[in-house]
């Protein structure tokens, strides 16, 4: 018996899942079990890269929810509205969905999941991070066993280009962005990639599947790099590291300086995490330092598996449409088992069984790299060194560079760059340090701070 499936949206997404659909011969033989019954799009005479039966069309996306004919629904229209709410409204119908919608997992994923076991469906989300990579179904599965210590990635294909070639050409921001949207890698408007917002709504689902617990969105520290100058990725070059977009979800352990404050005592099964989107400087020897171009790439630290890095394109009609097809596939197999209604895979449905709880950014530890404009004056190291030692933070290496033309026009006399990478330190402590550095007369300005692996 067919399983019928109702498609929200036929953008790139969804004309790469119908054209799936379309042509099973070569797939797994259950492909051939799902057929298309209704589609719901803007424009029912626009031309598009996939050619379907014009009578399976709507403009009416409730219609695609209300049909009997549909068994699952698939939702790749993206934004927030109506998106959620067609998710409501199909489980609410009994009907199981597939979503590649990272935005409204990361902000209502809580909500929906709720609805969902309330129900008896299944959500499945594994388009939503990583286009074609296979990483939520592992995270939920796979990796079931493991106490997983980090979950970090590149996980955004526009900026890890637009980084790439800055770090091969020497390029400005500006104009490698430019040829990304003329090349169709970068949206007209690229905030949400390049200011990290599509980052962090990744790290958001990916953390609250590792560690078993919904991650607040809106609290999670979030940098882009649409402020960071050629000269850092040039100079992160010369000292032996690359520099990545990176999003990363890590248990917090707790500081053993005598002086910190003490930490709460945390409910048996409850975890505090650490999770961040910013721009960081990876040794090229890291698993992630050699990853380029629009791929994406995550890597999962956990015990006793160590290290496991899933890597692939991150985005497009084929991979992610791939992703979709999959979920649809695991929804379909089971309901030919014939499980009882209501009956759900908790390992698939992937139900929050803790809290999870963002810790205090000032008491993360991390290793960071600062660039500084001073005078060129002698004793200026050694008074940033002095301020850096005061507040208990420990230097790894630090280099003078003579300051170009417009960097060290603010300051009497020459300038110079100083770049300072530090040991890992409590964020507080190296706050309380760069406050110090800032009010030396020596230095101009604190001109890039980033963080380091």
């Amino acid at each position: 018996m067919a399983i019928g499936i109702g498609l929200l949206g036929l953008g790139t997404v969804g004309a790469g899942v119908a054209a799936i659909l379309a042509s099973p011969e070569g797939r797994h033989p259950l492909v051939g079990q799902l057929a298309l019954r209704r589609v719901a799009v803007r424009d029912p005479g626009r031309a598009r890269a996939v050619s379907l039966d014009p009578t399976l069309l709507v403009t009416d996306p409730h219609l695609v929810v209300d049909d009997p004919a549909v068994d699952i629904v698939v939702e790749v229209m993206g934004g927030l509205e109506p998106a959620r709410s067609l998710i409501l409204q199909a489980i609410a119908a009994g009907k199981s969905v597939v979503t590649a919608n990272k935005a409204v997992i990361a902000r209502y994923g809580e909500e929906i999941a709720a609805a969902a076991a309330a129900r008896g469906v299944y959500v499945l989300i594994e388009a939503a991070v990583g286009g074609g990579i296979p990483i939520i179904e592992p995270l939920k599965q796979s990796l079931g066993g493991n106490r997983i210590l980090r979950v970090s990635g590149i996980v955004n294909g526009t900026t890890n280009y637009i980084l790439s070639r800055m770090a091969a050409e020497g390029a400005a921001y500006a104009d490698v962005l430019a040829d990304a949207q003329r090349l169709g890698y970068a949206e007209a408007d690229p905030a949400a990639d390049v200011q990290g917002g599509d980052a962090a709504d990744k790290i958001a689902i990916l953390a609250g599947l590792a560690y078993g617990g919904s991650i607040e969105r809106s609290a999670i520290p979030t940098e882009g790099i649409d402020r960071l100058e050629a000269r850092d990725v040039t100079y992160a070059n010369q000292l032996g590291y690359v520099v990545k977009l990176l999003a990363v979800a890590e248990r917090f352990e707790a500081s053993a300086s005598p002086d910190a404050p003490p930490a709460p005592v945390p409910a048996s099964n409850d975890v505090a995490l650490d999770v961040r989107v910013h721009p960081t400087l990876l040794p090229r020897s890291h698993p992630l330092a050699g990853v380029d171009g629009v791929n994406n790439a995550i890597l999962v630290e956990g015990e006793p598996v160590g290290q496991v890095m899933f890597f692939g394109p991150g985005a497009g009609a084929g991979p992610t449409a791939s992703a979709v097809v999959a979920d649809i596939l695991n929804i379909a197999g089971i309901s030919q088992l014939g499980a009882p209604a209501g009956a759900l895979d908790p390992l698939l449905a992937a139900s929050r069984w803790r809290q999870c709880a963002l810790v205090d950014s000032a008491r993360t530890r991390h290793r960071n790299y600062v660039r500084l404009l001073t005078r060129d004056e002698a004793g200026v190291i050694g008074k940033i060194g002095t301020a850096f030692g005061t507040a208990g933070v420990s230097i790894q290496s630090i280099v003078q560079y003579e300051a170009s033309g417009s960097a060290s026009s603010s300051g009497a006399g020459s300038g110079a760059e100083i770049v300072v990478i530090t040991h890992e330190v409590e964020e507080s402590r190296f706050r309380q340090a760069l406050a110090a550095i800032t009010a030396l007369p020596e230095v101009q300005t604190v001109a890039a701070c980033l963080r380091t692996l």
